[in-house]
């Protein structure tokens, strides 16, 4: 079991524009099952807390109503363990994991072993899912920082890659194993590669030690604390004025406490520099391990991934001759003859801005240039 469990839930989610934007980002939207993948992974942190875990949630102001929504259907005695520390600024996933770390262990006033979880992927069969993460618990422990790879599926350029080296004996005797016929394999990392073009996946995927980054980590508290300190000197000084929380500095919403006054968190956050966990941390640690993902993972990072998912969600479509049309709308859409496309509108109803999506299937990774398109035009609001 893990003490703690830290959930990054920022990030704008413009993979997904315009359902998701930076009011209603991409981990609040539904996933596959009819739940949110935030609540998705929110039951994968709970899973592997154990009763007396608590489960850190760091996100950005603007998202803590969707968090507080998100969490009303979960029992009492689960709301009570989680809190939520809202960013004063987006500053990428490095000042997240050690805003995090530090609160694990000034507010328990004791070592923490964490396990950081994405809030935006797939990941099934839960079971499974439980089982490496208790593996993880068990090297963390021995003072090792643990990545979760995923076996390549084909010789994607989306995602970056962990190269690994020689595989490392099994730990006996592990929680939370019993009846899993074997324990994950578990290597050391040689390196971590950039997203490559073709060629070069295919060459990893031909090689057969390379694997998809997760981005999820397991580690203990002072372990992390102490490499931030060695590894990201100017990052960490950054934090050094953070006092311990005081009970004032909480609120309650919804039964979850958010923790709004943190002295020194404002001032941390202005001070320090935007920047990956993977750069700040994790490619400078000498005492990193690789656990092979028995679980299935998928970042849904395009419409087209999207709609392979689900069927038109959400939209009531009325067609005429149209084939192999998928519709994610919040008004009425007619579509007459027309064959692959995908259909994302946003009315406005909800208070975001009105903006229609328009795409041919396989072409969706063109978002991306039409995000910067918006933003160069100066219309962020659409954002």
């Amino acid at each position: 079991m893990f003490s703690d469990c830290i959930i990054m839930a920022g990030g704008s989610g413009t993979r997904l524009w315009p359902a998701s934007n930076s009011k209603r980002p991409k981990q609040f939207l539904t996933a596959p099952g009819n739940s949110t993948f935030f609540n998705a992974a929110l039951d994968r942190a709970l899973a592997v807390t154990g009763e007396d875990g608590r489960v850190i949630i760091i996100t950005g102001e603007g998202h803590v109503s969707h968090i507080i929504t998100a969490c009303a259907g979960l029992d009492e005695k689960d709301r009570k363990r989680l809190v939520v520390i809202p960013e004063p600024l987006a500053k990428n996933t490095a000042p997240a994991v050690l805003c995090g770390a530090l609160y694990a262990e000034a507010s328990s006033g004791e070592e923490r072993t964490i396990l950081v979880l994405t809030s935006d992927h797939i990941i099934r069969p839960l079971p499974a899912f439980t089982a490496d993460a208790f593996a993880a618990a068990a090297y963390a422990r021995q003072a090792f920082l643990v990545v979760f790879g995923i076996p390549p599926a084909s010789p994607a350029t989306g995602y970056g890659y962990i190269e690994t080296a020689e595989a490392l004996p099994a730990l006996p005797a592990l929680p939370g194993l019993a009846g899993k016929p074997e324990q994950p394999r578990v290597y050391r990392v040689n390196s971590f590669r950039e997203k490559p073009d073709l060629k070069t996946a295919e060459a990893f995927l031909a090689a057969g030690r390379f694997y998809w980054n997760s981005g999820m980590f397991a580690f203990s508290s002072r372990f992390i604390i102490d490499e931030f300190r060695r590894n990201a000197p100017d990052l960490f000084g950054s934090f050094d004025r953070l006092c311990p929380p005081v009970e004032a500095a909480y609120a309650a919403e919804g039964g979850v406490r958010v923790l709004r006054g943190w002295q020194g968190l404002k001032e941390a956050y202005g001070a320090v520099k935007s920047i990956s966990f993977d750069y700040a941390e994790a490619e400078k640690c000498t005492r990193i391990v690789m656990a092979a993902a028995d679980f299935e993972w998928l970042d849904v990072g395009s419409w087209d991934e999207y709609a392979k998912l689900s069927n038109s969600r959400g939209a009531e479509v009325f067609d005429s001759g149209s084939e192999g049309c998928f519709v994610d709308a919040d008004i009425p859409v007619a579509l007459c003859g027309v064959k692959d496309l995908i259909v994302v509108v946003r009315s406005g109803k909800d208070g975001g801005p009105p903006s229609v999506l328009i795409s041919q299937k396989g072409k969706t990774q063109g978002v991306r240039e039409i995000v910067e398109k918006i933003r160069a035009a100066g219309r962020t609001e659409l954002l």
